[in-house]
């Protein structure tokens, strides 16, 4: 079962288990305070929308756009009013649009490293001039493999998903080698995970 399928598959428990997560709100609420009014941004990777109806609720325009139908249905069921785009994030620059904005939090984690550089050039092909780019990931922990597949059972079935990890030079070498400076960086523990957080600007 490859990645798409998997998150067509786990769609509605995921949403449900995740509700509650707050790890991100620091980080989100410092692009927020880097963001002009009215901003345009393109929440990728959405999911069923929790960030992109906190981007919204903060006076934003935000586009939502994930490869699994089965979240942007959802996504949908919870806000009607907002658009929502199936879209892979390899095909991220056919968006048709640019934006202040790209947010892509914990979407990398799931890219393979090779294809990293070219996605985030692909990225930089949709922000206007001053757009900042932010993502999230989770940290490699010492010792362990850089990408793996991970076998997880949470939800009472058996499902895997692919991960890298990084380190926060990593990170910001793969920003400088598509042109972006990053401006922000921090690291939040969540139990055993270690969330990165980072926001690069053309």
């Amino acid at each position: 079962m490859n990645l798409k399928e998997t998150y067509n598959k786990i769609a509605r428990d995921w949403f449900t288990d995740h509700n509650d997560d707050d790890w991100w709100v620091e980080g989100t609420n410092k692009l927020i305070s880097l963001l002009p009014p009215s901003a345009e941004v393109l929440d990728v990777g959405c999911g069923a929308g929790h960030k992109t109806a906190y981007l919204t609720k903060h006076g934003f325009r935000v586009t939502g756009a994930d490869f699994s139908e089965e979240m942007v249905k959802i996504a949908r069921e919870q806000l009607p009013s907002l658009e929502f785009k199936v879209l892979d994030l390899y095909e991220v620059d056919t968006v048709g649009k640019v934006f202040d904005c790209v947010f892509a939090q914990a979407v990398f984690l799931h890219i393979p490293k090779k294809d990293v550089l070219g996605i985030f050039q692909k990225v930089k092909k949709i922000l206007k001039e001053g757009g900042v780019f932010y993502i999230a990931v989770k940290e490699q922990h010492e010792g362990a493999p850089d990408e793996k597949v991970e076998v997880e059972n949470d939800y009472g079935y058996e499902y895997e998903r692919f991960f890298s990890y990084y380190s926060v030079p990593e990170l910001e070498k793969f920003f400088s080698n598509a042109g972006l400076g990053v401006i922000y960086s921090s690291v939040t523990p969540v139990g055993k995970t270690r969330w990165l957080q980072m926001i690069a600007k053309i």
